[in-house]
């Protein structure tokens, strides 16, 4: 056995009936469009039953899955784990349902399962989003495939034909007055992707300017990742100053704030500006979060990266050995410009 984990929250009330219900039609849409899961093909769903959120999607699961060979990660090896996913056969389906993140002794599980050709649907960092998160958890699992399709293919378009940007937000405006690396998709359409599945909930657009230097400007942050990778949100938003694509500024920074950026400063010498991601998300909003911030990360509207890393797009002069951070911060977003094209307001993408 798994040890070294806690025994499920016994005395931790389970989500009600509703959300367990919602759960299962959800991840029912999920596994048959997005993953093309059919019953012809085997799955696999290894879970804890630590925290209600777990347990309910674990009951939506046995419910869509009857046919499924179900793992509790705490009643068994890991060598067993592992033997049960080289048991399966490429193009099957692997499930993790976990509380925390499943550790195999160095198995880097979502990479290792995918070089095993088999479809994954990971939901992770569970016990971070307690009560009423769980439910805002499965709302965010609805799969509607022609508005994230749609809406993706379209943003990814535009994007990838804009020769500059901006972001407008509580009255500061951040530039990108370069084109973009092509735009990736996490819409659920894996038919042009290696892998199929990945960190569930889904919905983003992302990318980065071409010239990093390109991009400069003030921006209002309402939510970023703490040191715990938790969404915090300050009293106040926190503007940032940016220039020549790093942070020269940040007014009313708080402490949590403030120690993000000396622990960038401090390993990377400056705070660069990366990743410009458009989150597709509706379940969750400025207003409506969950604690995990790579979670929240798909909420609908604006989110940067700050630090030197982010592998997708490989620079001149950032070395992968020393890009140590991808901090997620969330703009306070009232418009969005591709070019001259106007592509969000009213908290909406309007393509």
């Amino acid at each position: 056995m798994n040890a070294a984990v806690p025994a499920p929250a016994t005395d931790t009330p389970d989500l009600p009936p509703r959300a367990v219900d919602a759960a299962s039609a959800h991840l029912g849409d999920v596994l048959r469009i997005a993953l093309e899961h059919g019953p012809q093909q085997a799955a696999l769903v290894v879970y804890d039953t630590r925290t209600p959120l777990a347990r309910a999607l674990l009951e939506a699961y046995r419910r869509n899955l009857p046919q499924a060979r179900f793992v509790d990660f705490d009643a068994v090896t890991p060598d067993a784990v592992l033997a049960a996913f080289r048991q399966m056969a490429a193009k099957d389906l692997v499930v993790l349902v976990q509380s925390t993140n499943f550790r195999l002794d160095g198995f880097r599980v979502r990479v290792e399962l995918f070089k095993l050709g088999l479809k994954v649907i990971e939901h992770v960092h569970l016990s971070r989003m307690p009560g009423v998160q769980g439910e805002h958890y499965i709302a965010a699992l609805a799969y509607d495939p022609a508005y994230f399709r749609g809406t993706g293919r379209a943003l990814k378009a535009r994007i990838d034909a804009a020769p500059h940007a901006r972001v407008e937000g509580g009255g500061e405006v951040l530039r990108f007055a370069s084109p973009f690396e092509p735009a990736k998709l996490n819409v659920g359409d894996y038919s042009e992707m290696h892998n199929v599945g990945g960190q569930f909930p889904i919905g983003e657009v992302f990318t980065e300017a071409l010239d990093l230097e390109a991009v400069h400007g003030r921006v209002q942050v309402h939510v970023f990742g703490d040191t715990s990778y938790r969404s915090n949100r300050p009293d106040t938003p926190v503007t940032l100053v940016i220039d020549k694509g790093r942070v020269v500024g940040a007014e009313n920074a708080t402490p949590a704030f403030q120690e993000v950026l000396d622990i960038i400063r401090a390993d990377e010498g400056e705070v660069w500006v990366r990743e410009l991601g458009f989150g597709l998300n509706r379940a969750f909003t400025r207003e409506l979060r969950v604690d995990d911030i790579g979670t929240y990360e798909r909420m609908c509207g604006i989110h940067l990266s700050l630090g030197a890393k982010h592998g997708v797009y490989p620079k001149p002069g950032f070395k992968r050995k020393d890009a140590r951070y991808h901090i997620d911060v969330f703009a306070v977003t009232d418009a969005v410009y591709l070019g001259e094209e106007r592509v969000y307001a009213d908290g909406r993408w309007l393509v």
